[in-house]
Parts: structure tokens; sequence; C-alpha cells
């Protein structure tokens, strides 16, 4: 059969329609001996070969030979099963794969941030399970300082003098620290904190106002405030703990093109994934 042909398939009386090469590329599995009328299951009725196993479960495999990733959603749950419709069509190593099923499911990652709101300032810390979150938030997040003359903290522009940017304080891969407010210098000179977080292009100096827009990029990005405390009365620190479910980076395959290859195959993490 030619390798630009199309296919039809039945699967369970799930209908599926393909290219020829997209069941060859794996030539020991039992949909490639199909097209060579060399598996005696597969049945050729009316033009389309017609087998009795699950069609929902055969759509991933079919995705899989698609696009030689495992990519599966979120809810899913029968990876046993899948695994042995894969073991049946002779895809041994998405079968293998499967089986490694803390490859595959989703993480739940866990963020908290803490916030002290003093008179003038406000300090935040921020910390999170998956430390790709957290460097991702850094490079969102940017303080920049400079020297005001008898304008309060809660002033909501910034000076018309250069601000300059900060490095934020990085204690760990996991964690984040920054602060925004005025400090007293001298005479009638302040120090200026003021965040930034990307997209939003404001540059924030009051603490309640920074926490807000905390808050709403983290909603944003997927998280689900989970719980709200207080760490300390005296201090006035507040804890906000958010938690969200992270898909895993997809597991590629790579097919062996050679010239007489036997569809030697392997897997590998279509991104590197930190903070594990």
């Amino acid at each position: 059969m030619s390798n630009r042909e199309v296919v039809t398939l039945s699967v369970g009386g799930v209908k599926f329609v393909t290219w020829a090469s997209t069941l060859q590329q794996f030539p020991e599995s039992r949909l490639a001996r199909m097209l060579n009328d060399d598996d005696r299951e597969f049945k050729l009725v009316n033009g389309e070969f017609f087998v009795d196993r699950d069609g929902t479960l055969f759509s991933y495999i079919m995705d899989f030979l698609r696009t030689l990733q495992v990519s599966l959603p979120p809810d899913f749950s029968d990876y046993q099963r899948l695994q042995r419709e894969a073991e049946f069509y002779g895809f041994h190593l998405l079968a293998d794969l499967l089986s490694q099923e803390h490859l595959l499911k989703p993480r739940l990652e866990i963020l908290e941030v803490r916030v002290a709101l003093q008179e003038t300032q406000a300090f935040f810390r921020i910390f999170g399970s998956c430390s790709t979150t957290v460097e991702t938030l850094a490079e969102q997040i940017t303080v920049f300082t400079g020297q005001q003359s008898g304008q309060s903290w809660n002033s909501p522009f910034p000076s018309q003098k250069p601000l300059v940017p900060l490095p934020l304080e990085r204690p760990s891969h996991h964690d984040l620290v920054f602060q925004c407010g005025t400090d007293y210098s001298a005479g009638d000179q302040f120090v200026a904190r003021y965040v930034s977080i990307k997209p939003d292009n404001r540059k924030l100096i009051n603490g309640t106002n920074v926490l807000g827009l905390l808050l709403d990029t983290l909603l944003k990005d997927g998280f689900r405030l989970i719980s709200t405390r207080t760490v300390s009365s005296e201090e006035k620190v507040e804890c906000y703990s958010f938690e969200r479910m992270k898909r895993p980076a997809g597991l590629t395959v790579t097919v062996n093109k050679a010239p007489r290859s036997s569809g030697v195959a392997q897997a590998k993490r279509s991104q590197v994934q930190k903070g594990k």
C-alpha cells in the first residue's frame, strides 16, 4: 500500500481516517502489518479495516502516531487500560511510557505569598514548590528605586527623577523577596521603591495596590486561592496560599528513520522541567 494512500479504520464502531504512512511509522506494529494483510485480527469490511477494540482509547493512540508525543488530558485516569491497548497494537514504547504514570500525570503546585504591610513600606516573600514558576515571576516583577523630596508613600505617581531597577532578592530557587514604599533618608529626602508586574505597565508604591495586582496576576495564571491566614498580628504579616494543577511537559518520541530501521525509537522531554 502506498504511504500516501488514505486508510479508514473502524475501531469499536468509531471511525478514523489517516494516511498509510502514519500507521507505518513503527513497522513492527500490528497496524503496519495490517496494511500488508499480515494480521487476521483486522477485517477489511467495505473498504474499512475493522477491529473490535475500544475506539475512545484508540483516539489517544492515533494522536501519538500523528504527533509522536504523549499528551493526555489533566483528568485522564485510564493509564492501565490505555497501556493494554498500546501493547495490543504493538506500540511497546508507548506502553512503557504509560507504565510510568508519574511522568504523565499533572502534579499539584503550591505557591505562598507572605506580605507585611507597615506604615510606609510593604515587604513581600513568595515561595513556590516549582522553581520554574518562581523564576517566571522573578522575570515579571521589577523593583525601581529613586530619591524623592517630601512625597508620601501613598503618592500614586513616581518621581520625575530617573528610577533605577533593583535586582530581586533570591534566597533560593524556590522563593523571592522584594519590597515597596518609602524609607526616610535625610532631611526631606525619601528613598522610594516602586513595583511593576508584567504585563501591567504601572509602577506601584502602595503595598496594598501591589498585593492586589500580584494576587490578580496569579489568579489569571491559573492559580486558585485556597486559604488566607495571619502569620503575625503584631507585625501585620498575612499569608495567601494558592494551588494549581500543573501539566507535565510533553514526552516526544524520536523515531529512527535510518535505512533498514525496524522502528527503534526513544522518548525525551519536549521541554526541560526545573524544580521537580
